[in-house]
């Protein structure tokens, strides 16, 4: 807790954490998502999934005796699924590997996922009818205010979305960002320096926020 209360003290002010864009500014940042990588226990069954139902291409392979990047005896077979504007999602089958822990909390099973951008609402809508039709559970679609979505799991237990904006500037309003930041982090820095509990004051937070929005 001593360690945690430090850097929140590091980031007290919506000066100190607007430095954090920096680079971003700058123009400094990476070009694109290049892929992001889970286990599979299944290649066969991914690879139908990510081409037959989300209708990417199997794009690349890679299969080694050994992790290049740790020296780690792991043999594996490495698969990428291209999306349409070139970046892909990837898998690593490595035979001998036990099923995955479980998560200590339901909520990492939730927050943790993958977010697809499609057209339209319209086409979020067909998404949900063409995955159902195929025997995959899909929640939604769900209106966030700025974008609207549904989620589903793939053969692995990986959680993913497909969304589409609602507003065309959902993605570009890093002041406001900024500023809520701020106010999160000094939420937790006076709930802790009070003694009172942190997950309260910021559900405080979060109802009087979303109460100016609501009137503004």
């Amino acid at each position: 807790m001593a360690n945690e209360t430090s850097l929140a003290e590091k980031k007290a002010s919506a000066q100190q954490l607007r430095s954090i864009g920096t680079l971003a500014r700058r123009g400094t940042v990476p070009k694109m998502l290049s892929h992001v990588a889970y286990v599979t226990h299944d290649a066969a069954a991914t690879t139908d999934f990510y081409t037959r139902l989300l209708g990417m291409e199997l794009a690349s392979t890679v299969m080694a005796d050994r992790l290049p990047s740790t020296g780690d005896p792991f043999p594996y077979f490495h698969l990428f699924f291209r999306l349409g504007d070139g970046s892909t999602i990837a898998f690593f089958e490595s035979p001998g590997l036990p099923p995955p822990a479980k998560s200590s909390h339901p909520a990492y099973d939730i927050f943790n996922h993958i977010a697809f951008e499609v057209e339209s609402p319209t086409a979020v809508e067909a998404w949900r009818d063409w995955l159902t039709q195929n025997g995959v559970e899909v929640i939604g679609p769900i209106d966030h205010g700025i974008i609207y979505s549904i989620y589903f799991h793939d053969p692995n237990g990986v959680r993913l979305e497909l969304t589409t904006p609602l507003r065309s500037d959902w993605n570009q309003r890093s002041e406001e960002s900024y500023r809520d930041l701020a106010l999160w982090e000094d939420a937790k820095q006076q709930a802790r320096r009070e003694g009172k509990d942190v997950r309260a004051a910021l559900i405080d937070l979060i109802r009087t926020r979303q109460s100016e929005q609501t009137n503004t």
